[in-house]
């Protein structure tokens, strides 16, 4: 055995324990859904093969489509509300002075908390007779059983749970640029507003390209909070698609359904990631 071959056997040696794992935890499931998606199994009985019967029937069922609606209009409010706010916090972390580290921490605390948790506590703040948000308003508010209040409230909790996430990325960003060309855009008048827009939202874009991937693709997969603070109503107003593919998968035992949807969430993601990047491709530098 020449040195080359030694080589390549040592290489292929270190990446075994990596491969098994993307193997295990990220090829095998995604082969696992895609022979569910064309079979039939009620989690007891034998599987069936069924073609594209699972297929037809998602692709035509209108609960289904009113799911991708409802998810698709949560991430348009969750996104941007957040990556705004994300923003703002980390413009005031960003200065460097005592207690920063601590505020950091403290902001980064609702996303590092168990979502279901989350969705408890603030099912009791949102409860309509006893709640803490109603006892400080002083009036009687349904605010997760009332079909207009229901998605804000979700929308609302959603943003608290993530600001703090996004604000750690974006003061990454912030301190990441060399000072130089923000005292170079001082001397040439931009101070402000303008040094914001002009200079630093620029320079944040490769920030600001993994913010709104990952901000897309968690508020795709939400289910804890949705599911402790409403369960999907009420009339289905915050019945996301991942409720709707736990609902098919152990309540209705129609994995194979769910696996069907699982597939379209997963291309619809593909897209919209794939129309980020190539939004962000020819708009971002990443050499100062």
């Amino acid at each position: 055995m020449n040195r080359r071959v030694r080589r390549a056997a040592a290489s292929y040696a270190l990446l075994l324990p990596s491969l098994v794992g993307v193997g295990g935890f990220l090829l095998l499931p995604i082969a696992i859904v895609l022979w569910l998606s064309v079979h039939s199994w009620n989690l007891l009985g034998p599987v069936e093969f069924t073609g594209s019967s699972n297929w037809r029937s998602v692709l035509s069922d209108g609960e289904f489509g009113h799911s991708l609606v409802v998810t698709l209009g949560l991430t348009a409010l969750v996104v941007p509300i957040q990556t705004a706010l994300g923003f703002a916090v980390a413009a005031l972390l960003a200065r460097r002075g005592r207690g920063g580290t601590v505020l950091r921490v403290v902001y980064a605390l609702p996303w590092m908390c168990a979502p279901v948790a989350v969705g408890v506590v603030w099912q009791w703040i949102f409860a309509p007779s006893d709640g803490a948000l109603n006892a400080v308003l002083g009036r009687r508010v349904e605010w997760l059983s009332s079909p207009g209040l229901a998605l804000p409230a979700v929308v609302a909790v959603l943003v608290w749970m993530n600001v703090g996430y996004v604000a750690l990325f974006f003061v990454a960003g912030i301190r990441a640029i060399p000072g130089e060309i923000l005292d170079a855009g001082a001397l040439d008048g931009a101070t402000g507003w303008r040094r914001t827009r002009w200079l630093v939202l620029p320079l944040l874009r490769p920030t600001m390209f993994f913010v709104l991937v990952t901000g897309v693709l968690t508020v795709f997969q939400t289910f804890d909070t949705v599911y402790a603070l409403t369960r999907g109503g009420p009339e289905h107003r915050t019945d996301v698609v991942a409720m709707r593919m736990y609902s098919e998968a152990f309540e209705a035992a129609q994995p194979g359904r769910a696996a069907v949807m699982a597939v379209v969430v997963f291309a619809i993601m593909f897209v919209i990631t794939v129309a980020q990047y190539r939004y962000f491709r020819d708009r971002t530098s990443y050499e100062y």
